[in-house]
């Protein structure tokens, strides 16, 4: 049957499952789950189409192999060469500034030049020597595993073009070196952006994740302290320089290692395309991180998309490469917590995004409970059982079900068939903005905690939990 038939089925189904070291149990052989076969029912559903390419040599193709052979060997010949900064012209500029007739002091200028000139050189060709990108030397005769990371990186970000490539290397430390982003780390930039930019968790293949939040920037307050003139917008700038380089040192760029990010951004509340300082910014924010931090990002969602950023998104388009084009993913509000899912388990998800990930939280602190999921088909009803075998224990659950519109309620059945059902949480009708559910229940006997959902929806539902049973010791 499939799920298209299924959808349109206007019959109710009571469908039992209770929970078993971990797993979802069928407890009346006659009646079934509505479950993807395909995947085991204590799997979520994930997007495996993002994982990071190889930075084993072995396994590149022959022309990846070459042109990192051949990368190495420019890199390698510039370093020791003294030639990858090119260098001022300091002495012309002195020249052409002195007056006609200046030839004696020409002379004297050129002679002063030549003695600061052999003081410096040996110090900046010894510096040059052990110039290093992210912690890891750049000199690849030196042989740090680090190297053939780094450099795939600018080749990837340039399709194996090497002379491309070895010229964005060499514009990547310009800047750098110009910016003193080396030192940037030691800055300090205030609290005022402390909750635009963080780092929460890690997704299903071990990336840390990122969030910038833009709807911090919706008061006029830090909006005109962060963009309102050239000067505030340089320091921004800056400031976004300073998290890229915070979330770097999290990376592990070695084969093998997690060497990129994800990165979650939410538009929620963030000021529209008619601000224009804030445009101007992004525009400026994009072209740096594309320039200077390529192959950073396995992948860019964002979420909480209003209607004007397919606007804004089509005028940033053309400065944006196809391979940076390739990482995006949008998600509209009431798909958010859908499409997060995708990437990243519900355990690390924040619960503000539909996930079970609360700060501090004393109750999953071990993370021992495992996600359980079901799928609910259109029209029917599911009870999850929690055990609790003795009394005087603390039951705690999460639960979630994606775009709810069903009805739930929670119950304490006791073993005893004498005592009373305790009601832990009337039935009640739950909208599709509604988060994960967190409830905790305290059995003065044994008996099992309830939880049903129903489906009144003609359309399936994915249904997340997991429990903890905390034994009370005298």
């Amino acid at each position: 049957m499939t799920a298209e038939t299924m959808a349109q089925e206007e019959t109710t189904q009571k469908v039992e499952v209770v929970v078993e070291e971990g797993k979802v149990v069928d407890v009346e052989a006659k009646e079934t789950v509505d479950v993807d076969e395909s995947k085991p029912l204590n799997t979520v559903e994930k997007c495996s189409s993002y994982k990071e390419e190889s930075n084993f040599l072995s396994d590149l193709k022959e022309f990846e192999r070459k042109a990192l052979i051949e990368f190495k060997s420019k890199v390698e010949e510039a370093i020791l060469g003294n030639t990858l900064f090119e260098k001022k012209e300091e002495e012309t500029k002195k020249v052409e500034a002195l007056p006609e007739g200046g030839e004696d002091v020409e002379k004297v200028v050129k002679e002063e030049e030549n003695v600061e000139g052999e003081n410096e050189k040996g110090v900046e060709e010894e510096e040059e020597k052990d110039l290093s990108l992210w912690g890891v030397s750049l000199l690849p005769s030196k042989g740090d595993e680090g190297i053939d990371v780094v450099l795939l990186k600018f080749l990837r970000a340039r399709d194996f073009k090497v002379n491309e490539a070895f010229e964005m290397l060499k514009k990547t430390l310009k800047w750098r070196k110009e910016m003193k982003i080396d030192s940037i780390l030691e800055e300090d930039f205030g609290s005022d952006l402390v909750d635009a930019a963080y780092m929460n968790g890690v997704d299903r293949e071990g990336h840390p994740v990122c969030y910038n939040i833009y709807g911090v920037f919706a008061g006029d307050e830090i909006y005109q302290k962060s963009f309102g003139s050239e000067e505030k917008r340089k320091e921004f700038l800056r400031w976004r320089c300073y998290v890229t380089e915070k979330w770097v040192q999290k990376l592990d760029l070695k084969p093998g290692g997690v060497s990129s990010l994800l990165q979650i951004n939410d538009l929620k509340n963030c000021p529209g395309p008619s601000k224009k300082e804030i445009r101007i910014a992004t525009n400026q924010t994009v072209s740096i991180l594309q320039d200077n931090y390529p192959e950073m990002v396995a992948k860019n969602i964002f979420i909480n998309v209003p209607f004007w950023y397919y606007a804004l998104n089509a005028l940033l388009s053309p400065f944006l490469t196809q391979r940076t084009k390739s990482k995006f993913v949008v998600a509209r509000p009431a798909k958010v917590t859908e499409t997060l899912i995708k990437y990243i388990p519900i355990e690390q998800i924040p619960v503000n995004y539909g996930g079970f990930k609360r700060e501090n939280d004393s109750k999953f602190f071990n993370q021992d409970a495992t996600v359980s999921e079901l799928i609910l088909k259109a029209g029917s009803t599911a009870t999850i059982e929690i055990p609790a075998l003795e009394a005087g224990n603390t039951l705690c659950w999460d639960i979630a079900v994606l775009g709810w519109e069903v009805s739930y309620k929670e119950e304490f059945v006791p073993t005893d068939e004498g005592s009373y059902t305790v009601i832990v949480s009337k039935v009640k009708k739950i909208g599709s903005q509604e988060g994960a559910i967190r409830n905790t229940f305290k059995n003065n006997e044994a008996g099992k905690v309830i939880l049903t959902v129903n489906n009144s929806s003609n359309k399936k539902k994915r249904v997340m939990y997991r429990y903890q049973i905390n034994k009370n010791l005298p």
